[in-house]
């Protein structure tokens, strides 16, 4: 069966997939994503980043989706209504924490207002070209509640961050599901989140599957998700590590070659 006959749904990350470097969508794959829905393909976009953050991103696209958020913790409707939550807890966060992290790393919570942090990150922040969710400075030893959507660490230098997870895994090998979603973000959640489980939720809400769905990422929080997808496909940009990892797969243009929107056209509205 030819491709367009089968895909029904299609799936994307949004940094370093649906996003360029300057962490925008382009006019050209605005216009390709209307296509497809005029075209009544299901459209979904699972993401690391919190809701609040990806909300105006989606809605530059023009056109309804379904919106994984955090790695799979939340789960909003085209119509922004919230399908499905889950947070870590307190006790677990706070177990991590009081480990001695080197104070070079940046730590942040993502909680559902707002995000706490332990310092100011400027890499971090230019992900927000709109600042829907804001970020405060805390001592996290001064807080008493400490249960969020979402652990995250920040360092430029990856090693540090593999070290810091052998670190967390030692005492929780069980507690949470874990990812890299770019080499300098490493990215906790609940043992039960990850995008794959969200997405085969609206899956399933939707009356598709899997096998009718097409899927798109570049980070190691997608691996799950490309595994799943009846057709998968990586891109160029994506860390060599990951590419290697997922070699059955085949690579496309960057994201800064609309490679998501390229594709789309060519197999599926073409």
């Amino acid at each position: 069966m030819h491709i367009k006959e089968k895909i029904k749904v299609v799936i994307s990350d949004l940094d370093g997939t649906l996003l360029n470097t300057d962490h925008q969508i382009s006019e050209y794959t605005k216009t390709v994503f209307q296509k497809l829905h005029n075209e009544n393909y299901l459209i979904i976009v699972a993401t690391g980043r919190h809701h609040l953050d990806a909300f105006p991103i989606v809605e530059s696209l023009g056109c309804p989706v379904y919106l994984v958020t955090s790695n799979g913790a939340r789960i909003h409707s085209p119509s922004k209504e919230l399908l499905f939550s889950f947070n870590m807890k307190s006790d677990a966060i706070k177990s991590v924490l009081a480990l001695d992290i080197d104070s070079d790393i940046t730590t942040v919570l993502f909680r559902e207002e707002f995000s706490q942090t332990n310092k100011e990150n400027k890499k971090l922040n230019s992900f927000q070209t709109k600042m829907n969710y804001p970020t405060e400075i805390v001592d996290f030893d001064a807080i008493e509640d400490l249960s969020a959507i979402k652990l995250f660490f920040s360092h430029d230098d990856h090693d540090k961050l593999v070290a810091l997870r052998e670190r967390i895994l030692v005492d929780h090998p069980d507690d949470f599901s874990h990812a890299f979603s770019l080499p300098f973000c490493l990215e906790f959640m609940d043992k039960s989140v990850d995008k794959s489980v969200a997405i085969l939720k609206i899956l399933e809400k939707e009356n598709f599957t899997f096998a009718e769905s097409i899927s798109f990422g570049d980070g190691f929080n997608d691996e799950k998700m490309l595994n799943s997808t009846g057709k998968a496909l990586i891109m160029e940009n994506a860390v060599e590590a990951l590419k290697n990892k997922l070699s059955h797969l085949e690579v496309i243009s960057t994201n800064d070659n609309d490679g998501v929107a390229k594709y789309l056209t060519k197999t599926l509205l073409s």
